[in-house]
């Protein structure tokens, strides 16, 4: 007997960007949007750019500092489902919690086809830390979409980051993450990515024990595509019966990028969420 064909278009589940009416225009907009936040910063004196973590070309890491002593330090790990984009789109999204007096690190880090997503995962570990040790006190972490994936990763007990620097970690978020990379390997995305059934369980967060002592948020936009408010209720049921603080939130209105786009108001609800 053969398999029978899966009936889940994989590759359309994950596609973001077809089903929001502009969004090819967003990521020149944003990076026009975070060169002018990020040049702004630099003359300020609050910009420390292209801080390296490790040897690869793409591990460097910018460090926004706000006014006076930092509260502790926040992690943006960005998205671009582990091939694209890198931490110059997003700079001005550290302007959320800056204003609210942390420090914030915007790391880049290698990418597919070149690194598997399990050498990224390392990589993203080495970047939180060598942050860590240029701002004091307690570390939140954020990330969206992919980004959101590696956040999630950094909460599970499994993670690479050293250990003084978990117990540091008060709160992770992951803001419309990918937590189960399982149906990635029916998706057109594989190509890329080349994952194979092994590593997709071994860097799915949804399947791995969470670390403890923290508080983990799991959001997404109650308008974005069917299979991410999926994963994002996965993660939260999967975590609460391994007994994680784990909270899952759908918010109303939001689509994949609008939702992100929040984290530079330090009012807004998201940033609210991981902060306070």
């Amino acid at each position: 007997m053969t398999d029978l064909p899966d009936p889940v278009d994989w590759t359309d589940a994950f596609d973001n960007s077809s089903y929001v009416p502009g969004s090819d225009a967003l990521a020149g907009l944003w990076s026009e949007m975070a060169a002018t936040w990020r040049a702004a910063m630099e003359r300020q004196g609050k910009a420390r750019l292209d801080l390296e973590y490790g040897s690869g070309p793409r591990e460097r890491s910018d460090l926004f500092l706000p006014e006076g002593e930092a509260r502790g330090l926040v992690v943006f790990l960005h998205g671009g489902y582990w091939q694209w984009m890198d931490k110059s789109a997003f700079s001005h999204l550290a302007a959320g919690p800056r204003r609210r007096g942390w420090a914030v690190a915007m790391p880049s880090y290698p990418q597919a086809p070149e690194v598997r997503i399990s050498a990224i995962t390392k990589s993203v570990a080495s970047a939180i830390g060598a942050a860590a040790t240029d701002v004091t006190g307690p570390i939140r972490i954020a990330g969206h979409s992919a980004g959101g994936h590696l956040a999630a990763r950094m909460a599970c007990a499994d993670s690479a980051l050293p250990a003084p620097v978990a117990a540091r970690i008060e709160r992770v978020m992951s803001i419309s993450g990918v937590h189960d990379l399982r149906p990635l390997l029916h998706s057109a995305m594989n190509e890329t990515l080349k994952l194979d059934a092994a590593e997709a369980e071994a860097e799915s967060p949804a399947l791995l024990k969470p670390r403890t002592g923290l508080s983990i948020h799991a959001v997404v936009g109650a308008a974005e595509r069917p299979e991410l408010l999926r994963q994002t209720r996965l993660l939260a049921e999967a975590w609460h019966h391994a007994g994680a603080d784990v909270a899952d939130a759908y918010l109303a209105g939001e689509d994949h990028f609008s939702i992100v786009e929040a984290f530079a108001d330090p009012e807004s609800g998201l940033v609210t969420r991981l902060l306070d």
